[in-house]
């Protein structure tokens, strides 16, 4: 069995989050798709944090709600995730959706990046939403 680590780097953990129901689900994620959960470390920043990891790490200029670094071996899945606690509050009200549905929908994403999809192309895109869309029910029965 894998371990899930949160850290929070210039911002405040979300009340709602719960390591152990994160973990069950993402443990059912992983076996759902012929996976195991290694140890993947969750930090939750705002923006001008995760700004300055894109420019350190990726060369990129930009906010980003998510950046996933990958460390999987074999079927196992394991990975640093930087989330962007403040983009994720933003989106939320952008995509009329709660604050805790959109947190959850990025760290999944974080962990189909971590499973081998891909969302550059629209069609990526939309083949990673739905796989976003089923580990989201995933959790409801959690």
């Amino acid at each position: 069995m894998g371990e899930l680590f949160f850290f929070a780097e210039d911002c405040e953990l979300p009340s709602f989050l719960s390591k152990e129901r994160v973990s069950r689900w993402l443990e059912t994620v992983a076996a759902d798709y012929g996976f195991r959960l290694g140890e993947i470390s969750f930090i939750f920043c705002s923006d001008p944090y995760i700004l300055d990891v894109n420019r350190k790490y990726l060369n990129h200029d930009y906010y980003t709600d998510v950046i996933t670094f990958d460390y999987v071996e074999r079927d196992v899945l394991s990975g640093d995730v930087f989330i962007s606690l403040d983009t994720v509050q933003s989106n939320s009200q952008e995509y009329h959706t709660t604050y805790e549905e959109e947190l959850h929908r990025v760290i999944v994403h974080s962990v189909l990046h971590l499973i081998g999809y891909k969302d550059k192309t629209d069609e990526d895109a939309m083949e990673m939403r739905e796989n976003e869309n089923h580990c989201l029910e995933l959790l409801k029965t959690l």
